[in-house]
């Protein structure tokens, strides 16, 4: 262990240990977990989010300058200030951002000057809480959040004159002082979102006390005195005199529908609140949604990482809805640009995210997926499409139809309070419909002839018809057509069933029996020559074939047929592991991050850092090796995941990342969304107990249990002899508890029967 890290644990420890002996949920979590990255190598690209699960804002420390959208770097050792942001992930930007920032003895206003050096040994970050010494200034900065609003405390720590300064940041911005009330109005955008041209977000901060001075300012000048300030970059300053003993305290709100309901929410969510009592509340919160998934036993870094896991999966996606005068939520939609009564959700990527992020949260926050399910629907009514990658608008990034993915699984697993009928209408739209030309990520970008010839053609010959990450959209239109069969099947819209369900199956026109994967077809039928599975790029997506070949979550069983049966594809799924970690860059030219981290990961092919692999080591289940799947899950979880800043192994991708340990530290994953089955891994701690709706609980229990004992050798669930490799969503909400004998050699008997196996999902949805 480094110094840098053993500084930070160390911390880390005493931090927690203040607040509690035995600590909660919430004392476990180090927001700073994926902090420690740059551009061209990714530990997470996280920065430490400060706010409650599933906000509208969230709160974070900046280091580097507001152009920057990896703005919090571990390493580096000034902070700017502390904003609001939305930002999902640094490959989209931020958006609606502005900022705090103590300064004193003299006033600093830009970005540069007023930037403070600090120290990680003096910075404290919890879920709820942030602190941080200003060194240059000589004050303590903290911030506590509610959903919509936050309080601020800037303690100085030397007499004389004590500033506290707001950046609107540019991209269109406006402030007003209103000095009789000690307040702050003001408006920012600073979009990097596709949004309506009225689209903003309208703040307000009232301070605690009176300001003796104040001033606005621009990049280019500073106005003592003056109160308001419009344009491309616009800023405000405050002047306090204070005394260690008398910190400066605010509170801050804002709105995307206007002023007054910024001014509503700061009332509704803070009112006279101060700030210890916001944090109390904040921690309160944090402990009940970490608390949904008690776990006892495991090594004390696998406890922090799992809730370090937990709450990243959560802070994702945000709400963006607020309540009016009537306690009833509206909210502005970023895709007409009008008020609407009801839900909406946002700053999320369901390329990513379909895959363990909302089944996680099917199974324990169901509410909030019931809501999350409603806003596609919103979304779809104000737009025209399904939303595939929104911040807050459509976003043109990544690929596949995966709100279906989301509709179907909620469906399936009891949230029944969408209108299904109009989902499914919205499916048929989206599935038929070429992708617009500003956007390729909404509809579907060669849907003519993924309907004709049922696959998207690639091909390097100029002139030749040819799409973009080809290979890669038809399996993931396929696996979306999955879904969107077992939608429409389940509320009887049978020949939509049908039409979806036949080309669910269109995976097997770009399977290559001679060689093993699925490869770049042309229009005419021809394979794309030559071919080198671990070329990256061309027909696929930040990936190459050894990737991509197994995503087929809706059909393992065709497709371990179409590699010649049970055992060869279970010598595939090794060869995965054991091929050199090879690449050619291949159509991107020069190697890209992911590239460069699945070489650093020395597994081979297997690539985590990024998702359509995330699976994958679950396959054998499907082929009676599912002491495989054991010994890899355990290998990956200890390997790939750890509570430091640089703890994780690659983008963590707005919860994805995080959902797939908090699974497989559970012990089963959802491998085919959509479909009820969890395959069963190698669960991680002695016990783990699972709190659903109705009071009910799914307890897991690994007896003689240790890094030693990934296998299982026996289970029982509650109380009867059980030997499958898969557990339903019906047996977990049902409540009860499974019983695992764990062992240090491998078990060659439990699971391995053509029984246990995770049943065949494509007949569900065939007519």
């Amino acid at each position: 262990m480094n110094i840098r890290k053993l500084i930070f644990v160390l911390c880390l420890l005493g931090a927690a240990g203040a607040r509690a002996g035995s600590p909660s949920p919430l004392a476990l979590v180090n927001p700073l977990q994926g902090t420690d990255s740059e551009p061209g190598y990714s530990h997470g690209n996280e920065y430490p989010a400060i706010a409650l699960p599933f906000p509208m804002n969230t709160w974070a420390p900046y280091t580097r300058p507001v152009s920057d959208s990896f703005y919090y770097r571990y390493q580096d050792r000034k902070i700017r200030g502390i904003r609001q942001t939305h930002q999902p992930s640094p490959w989209i930007g931020d958006y609606a951002a502005f900022s705090l920032m103590p300064v004193s003895g003299k006033l600093a206003v830009k970005e540069d000057d007023r930037a403070s050096d600090f120290r990680h040994e003096d910075e404290t970050a919890q879920p709820s809480y942030y602190r941080v010494h200003l060194d240059t200034w000589k004050t303590v900065a903290e911030v506590t959040p509610t959903e919509r609003c936050a309080r601020f405390r800037f303690t100085f720590e030397q007499a004389g004159d004590a500033y506290v300064v707001l950046d609107a940041f540019p991209g269109g911005s406006s402030v007003e002082i209103i000095p009789a009330e000690n307040k702050i109005v003001g408006t920012c955008r600073y979009n990097h979102g596709g949004v309506p041209g009225n689209f903003s977000n309208y703040f307000v901060i009232v301070f605690d006390r009176p300001f003796a001075a104040h001033g606005v300012w621009s990049p280019d000048s500073v106005q003592a005195n003056a109160t308001q300030l419009a344009g491309e970059h616009a800023g405000a300053y405050l002047k306090f005199d204070t005394t260690p003993d008398k910190p400066v305290g605010c509170k801050v709100a804002s709105s995307f529908i206007s002023a007054e309901q910024a001014l509503r929410n700061l009332q509704r969510e803070v009112g006279e609140a101060d700030f210890d009592t916001v944090r109390r509340q904040a921690e309160a919160r944090w402990n009940q949604a970490l608390g949904r998934a008690r776990i006892e036993g495991g090594l004390e870094d696998q406890r922090r990482t799992f809730y370090c896991a937990l709450y990243r999966s959560i802070v994702y996606p945000h709400r963006f809805y607020e309540y009016n005068e009537d306690n009833h939520p509206v909210y502005f939609s970023p895709y007409d640009g009008k008020v609407h009564e009801g839900v909406l959700y946002t700053d999320t990527g369901f390329w990513d995210t379909f895959r363990a992020a909302h089944p996680l949260y099917n199974l324990l926050f169901p509410e909030i997926s019931a809501e999350i399910l409603q806003g596609l629907l919103n979304a779809y009514d104000q737009s025209g499409w399904l939303p595939s990658w929104a911040s807050p608008g459509h976003r043109d990034c990544m690929i596949g139809n995966h709100a279906f993915s989301l509709l179907a699984d909620g469906w399936a697993k009891g949230i029944h309070s969408f209108d299904a009928e109009k989902a499914v209408a919205a499916m048929v739209h989206d599935a038929n419909t070429q992708a617009p030309a500003n956007c390729r990520a909404i509809g579907r970008d060669g849907a003519e002839y993924y309907n004709k010839l049922g696959y998207v053609p690639y091909s390097s010959v100029r002139g030749e018809p040819s799409f973009a990450e080809a290979t890669a959209k038809t399996l993931e239109y396929a696996y979306d057509d999955f879904c969107a069969a077992q939608l429409a099947r389940a509320i009887g819209r049978n020949v939509e069933a049908g039409q979806f369900a036949r080309r669910a199956m269109n995976y097997t026109n770009l399977f290559d029996t001679k060689t093993g994967f699925v490869r770049g077809r042309k229009a005419d039928g021809t394979w794309c020559e030559p071919f080198d599975p671990t070329e990256w790029g061309g027909p696929f997506t930040e990936g190459c074939s050894w990737h991509w070949t197994w995503s087929v979550f809706q059909d393992m069983p065709g497709l371990i047929k179409l590699m010649g049966g049970e055992k060869a594809f279970a010598s595939k799924l090794d060869a995965v592991f054991t091929s050199p970690n090879t690449f050619k860059a291949g159509t991107y030219g020069n190697p890209i991050h992911e590239m460069v981290e699945m070489a650093a990961l020395d597994m081979g092919q297997y690539a985590h850092g990024n998702e359509p692999i995330h699976h994958m080591i679950y396959l054998y289940d499907y082929v009676g090796e599912p002491w495989k799947t054991q010994s890899r899950i355990r290998l990956a979880m200890t390997k790939l995941y750890q509570a430091t800043p640089d703890g994780l192994c690659g983008d963590e991708d707005t919860g994805q990342m995080s959902a797939w340990y908090v699974f497989s530290a559970l012990g089963f994953y959802p491998v085919c969304p959509g479909d009820t089955a969890y395959c069963i891994g190698s669960p991680l701690f002695d016990r783990a107990t699972l709190t659903l709706p109705g009071q009910k609980t799914f307890v897991i229990t690994a007896d003689h249990n240790g890094p030693q004992h990934p296998y299982i050798r026996s289970a029982k669930l509650n109380g009867h002899a059980f030997d499958k490799v898969y557990l339903t969503h019906g047996q977990l909400v049902n409540g009860g508890e499974i019983v695992f004998d764990m062992v240090s050699a491998p078990d060659l008997h439990w699971g391995t029967a053509t029984e246990s196996r995770p049943p065949a999902t494509m007949p569900a949805a065939t007519p």
